[in-house]
């Protein structure tokens, strides 16, 4: 894919990096002169200009573009790129970073986010899982779709133990993506089986989330 993202700063180089090694075409937009430094990420290209102008949009080449991530540190620029890349440009993919939690209830569809990834409510996820196993924790939200990226762990004395996939009874708008078993990442088939400390990746809309809990036996 080819992926844009505004903003280069630790966040949106660490993203470049990550997206490179897995031979994606990247570009960085940078507005600041002091952080335009392009042998950080030599195998990017560069672009110094504010993504929150179209001229400088245009000049990018961003309609080619797959994927747009907003990642600067200032939600504002953040939803005017969303906005732009989705609107002017028709980006068919639009992630954005939601630095300030009490912002993330604006980075939704109507400015143009598909997905906003909130550090702070990630992390707070994390550590609800890592002490929480056998409560869903919701760890993403997909604006989009109103559908959340949920996880639940298996405790030790789980009814499941033992059971194939096939037996969960899961509601219509829920669907289990990915069993985390140690260090292996398991797509999920019907003859599967489930086992203790199991990490159960769904997406769901949060209404039947309840539901989930009971067919899990909680």
């Amino acid at each position: 894919m080819r992926v844009a993202i505004a903003g280069a700063g630790a966040v949106g180089r660490s993203i470049a990096a990550e997206l490179i090694d897995g031979r994606h075409q990247v570009m960085l937009i940078e507005r600041e002169a002091d952080q335009f430094e392009p042998h950080a990420v030599e195998q990017a290209d560069w672009v110094l200009g504010d993504a929150c102008e179209v001229s400088i949009l245009e000049e990018s080449g961003i309609e080619q573009c797959d994927v747009v991530i907003a990642a600067t540190g200032d939600d504002k620029a953040n939803l005017v790129v969303s906005l732009l890349a989705k609107t002017e440009f028709a980006v068919r993919r639009v992630v954005a970073r939601v630095n300030n939690p009490a912002n993330e209830w604006l980075f939704n569809d109507a400015w143009g986010v598909d997905v906003a990834v909130s550090t702070p409510r990630m992390l707070a996820a994390m550590v609800e899982e890592a002490v929480s196993v056998g409560d869903l924790v919701r760890l993403m939200t997909f604006r989009q779709s109103n559908a959340n990226l949920v996880e639940l762990t298996l405790p030790a004395e789980t009814p499941l133990a033992g059971k194939p996939v096939s037996e969960l009874t899961l509601p219509r708008d829920a669907a289990l993506v990915t069993i985390l078993r140690g260090d292996r990442v398991i797509i999920p088939q019907p003859e599967d089986p489930l086992e203790p400390g199991d990490e159960l990746l769904f997406v769901a809309t949060a209404d039947v989330e309840p539901e989930i809990r009971t067919a899990l036996g909680y």
